[in-house]
């Protein structure tokens, strides 16, 4: 399979997920990486007045994914675990995401995400365990398109 397709039509996959017209994100796919955006917006806030937890697992976790299924073209991989440490808050600007497979084997991803802020400060980081799942890549919504 040509690579560029295959993480072009993962990109398309991503923004076609409902869950992201919510977000309104941006995401770009390489080997083994991924880069992901969104303007912090605040519908995502807590009562305190800045992005909930929940944002950054989810940006962490979305690079993370997307950086172990550039490597893998024709099943969608599952997250078996992800561990999530939130650095510093954020209220405004951009959250820019960034995820990389740090260990492969036959049966697991073990890839690593930092979140940055609008200034390139990191604001969190988490990393996680991916296996390969049963859903073809070819059924998923926005895949080949």
């Amino acid at each position: 399979m040509n690579n560029e397709k295959h993480f072009k039509d993962l990109e398309n996959m991503y923004l076609a997920a409902p869950i992201n017209s919510i977000y309104k994100p941006t995401i770009e796919v390489l080997k083994g990486e991924s880069c992901i955006e969104i303007e912090v917006d605040e519908k995502y806030f807590h009562a305190a007045g800045a992005v909930h937890g929940s944002v950054y697992f989810k940006m962490l976790d979305d690079a993370a994914f997307f950086a172990a299924n550039s490597l893998e073209n024709k099943v969608f991989v599952l997250t078996s675990s992800f561990t999530t440490y939130i650095t510093k808050p954020v209220s405004s600007g951009i959250i820019k995401t960034i995820g990389k497979v740090v260990n492969k084997n036959n049966t697991q991803f073990i890839v690593e995400s930092i979140a940055y802020n609008i200034d390139g400060k990191e604001i969190a980081r988490g990393n996680g365990i991916f296996v390969k799942g049963k859903f073809l890549l070819s059924d998923a919504l926005g895949y080949n398109k």
